[in-house]
């Protein structure tokens, strides 16, 4: 049984890695050829497809290793570390571009950010009082600082753990011998 705790938690470490190097790589290239794609809405939905994709194949992948069998926490407990190193990776990839290595990349990506909501806000006929005050919150917060990144790591681990907990309400199968 122990045997088992090794190497299911050894199987969510190899899949957070997994996803840890696609997230990053994904991060890096996109830096490297257009960054203004970090703006755009669709990329943050494909990656969360592609995250999640990597949750459920890890569950998987424990049950796979238990037998077939899993309770909901050792379900949860899967998803969880794959998500958690997966996300980590990322987050330490984008400190080292936009804080440590090019903090230019990161005024560029807020002021195209902002540039963006306030079109966005003019178009659905926002009143210029509440735009202004929107871009000045926004003027004044530096998204890709080291604490607004941890900050925002903590918020995507919560989030995905809201769909690591459906995941392994789905994927939990009791063993019956053991009822």
């Amino acid at each position: 049984m122990e045997q088992e705790q090794i190497s299911t938690k050894q199987s969510s470490i190899n899949y957070g890695l997994i996803l840890g190097a696609i997230l990053g790589v994904t991060t890096a290239l996109i830096y490297v050829v257009d960054m203004e794609l970090l703006t755009k809405w669709w990329l943050g939905i494909i990656l969360f497809f592609i995250s999640f994709a990597v949750g459920i194949v890890s569950v998987a992948k424990t049950k796979d290793i238990l037998g077939g069998y899993m309770s909901f926490k050792e379900a949860f407990t899967s998803y969880f570390i794959t998500m958690a190193i997966g996300l980590l990776i990322n987050v330490i990839v984008g400190i080292l571009i936009f804080v440590v290595i090019d903090p230019e990349a990161a005024v560029f990506l807020q002021e195209r950010i902002i540039e963006l909501t306030k079109s966005l806000l003019e178009s659905i006929g926002t009143p210029e009082t509440d735009i202004n005050t929107a871009i000045a919150e926004m003027e004044g917060k530096d998204s890709y600082s080291l604490s607004n990144q941890i900050q925002g790591y903590v918020f995507q681990l919560a989030f995905y753990s809201v769909f690591g907990l459906l995941v392994a309400l789905i994927m939990k199968k009791n063993d019956p011998s053991l009822e």
